[in-house]
């Protein structure tokens, strides 16, 4: 016996995307449609006053304004709306026709579905997710999301809820940058949450729309809305960041104090005011270096003697 033909069980469909749908404009089939009432109201009217079905002009006056009922009855059925910010999707028999996005009144076949899907501009704002950051340190971090629907078949085809399908991967998206980065670099240059927003946004911005490219959704624009310590953290990694601070300043005041030393070793030495030993500069770099780094205000000492007494 020869192989077995291969078949298509089990194989994946192709991805539907987005066309545009057959349809005419709807104003002239509902002036059509109303015509066509009137005329089978005629018919069947006359009909039934000359005799019904008894002879063969008022059966075919009945015939007639039967069939019109039926073409006005197709006519309104296969009317569509479609308001500004939404499309309908047309599907036949399990079967995607396209995509009506042009707004007004639209005629298309009256036995398919006519599904709507928002093309509007929406918002998604995550909750407060508690992840560690890539130092291990738990944060609190939430975003909001600014997205909008572009291709309504694989919106409606593709995944079985989109707007869930959006919320579900925005909150992994912000949980796997979150963890991707440190709260704070301290100095070292790193990207961090705190110090590089803008750059953390824009990766967000990028990774959520890869996420949500097979839903046809595109993001047009992320940011985060809340970002901190977790509460259990929050006290200890202020004061560390207290700490930081005092340290940074007490640095730049000492490089400012000893230049100001510097600054006056040297122009007591070009004007030629007074000579030092190195004993005596040692005594008047250390006066100036407490005068300077003090917090509190110094008590100045007037020697009355000579100088070196």
């Amino acid at each position: 016996m020869g192989p077995e033909p291969a078949t298509s069980f089990g194989a994946p469909t192709a991805p539907v995307a987005e066309v545009p749908a057959w349809s005419w404009p709807g104003v002239r089939l509902l002036v059509a449609g109303i015509g066509t009432v009137a005329v089978a109201g005629v018919l069947l009217g006359f009909g039934s006053a000359e005799g019904g079905w008894t002879t063969a002009g008022p059966v075919a006056r009945l015939a007639v304004g039967i069939a019109s009922a039926i073409v006005a009855e197709l006519v309104f059925l296969g009317l569509t709306a479609v308001v500004p910010g939404e499309a309908r999707v047309v599907q036949l028999f399990g079967r995607y026709h396209g995509t009506i996005r042009s707004p007004g009144l639209r005629w298309v076949n009256p036995f398919a579905k006519r599904r709507k899907v928002s093309t509007r501009v929406r918002n998604h704002e995550t909750p407060i997710a508690k992840v560690n950051d890539s130092d291990g340190n738990p944060v609190e971090i939430a975003a909001v999301v600014v997205w909008q629907v572009d291709d309504t078949a694989k919106a409606l085809y593709a995944v079985d809820d989109f707007t869930h399908f959006v919320a579900t991967q925005t909150e992994t998206a912000v949980r796997h940058t979150a963890s991707s980065y440190p709260y704070d670099s301290r100095g070292s240059g790193a990207l961090s949450l705190r110090d590089n927003a803008e750059e953390i946004t824009q990766r967000l911005s990028a990774e959520l729309a890869e996420r949500v490219r097979p839903a046809g959704v595109s993001i047009i624009e992320s940011r985060l809305t809340r970002l901190s310590y977790a509460p259990e953290i929050a006290q200890a990694m202020l004061r560390q960041q207290q700490a930081t601070a005092v340290v940074a300043a007490r640095q730049r005041i000492v490089e400012g104090a000893v230049g100001m030393v510097e600054l006056a070793l040297q122009r007591l030495e070009e004007r030629d005011v007074v000579e030092l030993d190195e004993e005596r500069k040692a005594a008047m770099v250390s006066n100036l270096l407490v005068v300077l780094c003090s917090e509190q205000a110094t008590q100045q000492v007037v020697n009355a003697g000579s100088l070196y007494q």
